[in-house]
């Protein structure tokens, strides 16, 4: 098992590249199990999720191979031979729930076990599963897996209005993908908004989905009886984009952040502004500077967590590192899952003041932070540690980095080409 080895102090300064977003290419990934004609991706990141996505839809028939550049693939999906995805892949990634709507839009059948991923609260899919009843499909779980079918004599799922009980991005996604091949109209009212489902729903219209009003919360769509192929870029990954605005922020760097999309930023560039930093948006991306130490220049902003376009909960722990080094005393309140507060105590062993009491925690900053030995505990919060150990005293160990290597494509290799002493090592 890896582990990184950070030795703080060193300010991030140059240029690096921000990957395609892996909560874009996961459901585009699942897109492609609408149509028999090759689809190819380009911009699709390297990371562990994106893997077992391959694994996954590859197992059930799925051809998929190079096209071109290392990010780019071309997936033939003609022949579908299987229509389960099986636990032994299913639960180290919730993602894998979206291949629920496109195999039962396109196949007339699907069983998916319940999926895992990370420990960060409860995400139902009980949207994801009353939406399809809606368009109906008859579903039954049962022994840990979700079984899906079409009732007997019925060819397509039909149109359906459809109003979620919460505001869910993955049951947006999979309902978005299901209705394309619907009869008739769908509705998806409560719609998530977030830049990834406007880049899917862009992705499905090339394929010759009928699809409007996606990126508000009214989704309509008009089902067609078949897509076809077509060629798409990922879009630039904007919670990447955001880990690194707060490194560079947290060492006093000076950073150009490349294809980063500044329009999809725009709750945690606010932060970052009301904190004291630089933010510029540039013909090829976003610059951020700021001047070291953060706890001298930098004022750390309260914040709480919401739905898109608020600020994004996938920042919170990244947000967190930067303020225990800022100055002053702020107050983080996460309001989207309940359990996502697990790099507190790493934070605090490394010397943060942070305080917790429910779904809020009040950070007091301090001058400097002093490495030692910590533990992932899941995507963003190991992430957060790295941006900690950037700017603490001496060596900082981060374990259990398999949950880092799920979401940032080649995070230690990025952050060594703009100046960090990081490194990847056998644990």
């Amino acid at each position: 098992m890896d582990k990184l080895l950070i030795r703080g102090g060193r300010r991030l300064q140059g240029e690096v590249q921000i990957s395609g977003a892996k909560n874009a290419a996961l459901p585009e990934l699942c897109a492609t199990l609408l149509t028999a004609e090759p689809v190819t991706l380009h911009n699709v990141p390297q990371l562990q999720d994106i893997r077992t996505m391959r694994q996954l839809i590859g197992n059930m028939g799925v051809r998929i191979e190079p096209a071109g550049d290392h990010s780019d693939l071309a997936f033939h999906a003609a022949s579908l031979d299987k229509h389960e995805a099986p636990y032994e892949l299913v639960k180290t990634m919730r993602a894998s729930i979206l291949v629920l709507g496109p195999l039962l839009a396109r196949l007339g059948v699907a069983t998916v076990s319940l999926p895992g991923g990370c420990a960060i609260g409860s995400r139902p899919v009980d949207q994801h599963i009353k939406g399809l009843q809606a368009m109906g499909a008859q579903i039954l779980v049962e022994h840990g897996d979700i079984q899906a079918r079409l009732p007997e004599g019925q060819t397509r799922l039909r149109g359906a209005r459809i109003t979620t009980d919460m505001v869910t991005v993955t049951g947006t996604e999979n309902l978005l993908m299901a209705a394309t091949l619907a009869e008739g109209e769908t509705i998806l009212e409560n719609a998530a908004r977030e830049p990834e489902i406007v880049d899917l729903a862009e992705m499905l219209i090339k394929m010759g989905a009928r699809i409007e009003g996606h990126g508000t919360s009214r989704i309509r769509i008009q089902g067609v009886e078949r897509l076809h192929g077509c060629d798409h870029a990922v879009v630039a990954d904007r919670i990447e984009a955001g880990t690194f605005l707060c490194a560079v922020a947290a060492t006093g760097g000076d950073v150009l952040l490349k294809d980063a999309r500044a329009d999809h930023l725009e709750a945690v560039i606010d932060k970052l502004r009301e904190a004291g930093a630089v933010v510029e948006v540039e013909p090829r991306g976003i610059r951020v500077r700021a001047s070291a130490p953060a706890f001298v220049n930098l004022r750390a902003p309260t914040l709480r967590t919401s739905e898109y376009p608020g600020f994004p909960t996938d920042m919170q722990a990244q947000f967190m590192a930067l303020n225990a080094v800022s100055s002053g005393a702020s107050v983080i309140t996460e309001n989207i899952f309940e359990n996502r507060f697990m790099h507190v105590n790493e934070l605090v062993r490394l010397g943060a003041n942070i305080r917790t009491d429910g779904r809020t925690a009040t950070i007091e900053g301090v001058p400097q932070l002093s490495g030692a030995t910590v533990m992932a505990t899941d995507l963003r919060a190991s992430a957060s540690l790295v941006i900690a150990g950037l700017v603490a005293d001496g060596v900082t160990a981060v374990e259990r980095i398999y949950h880092l290597d799920r979401g940032y494509d080649r995070m230690e290799s990025k952050l060594q080409g703009i100046g960090a002493d990081i490194e990847r090592v056998r644990a």
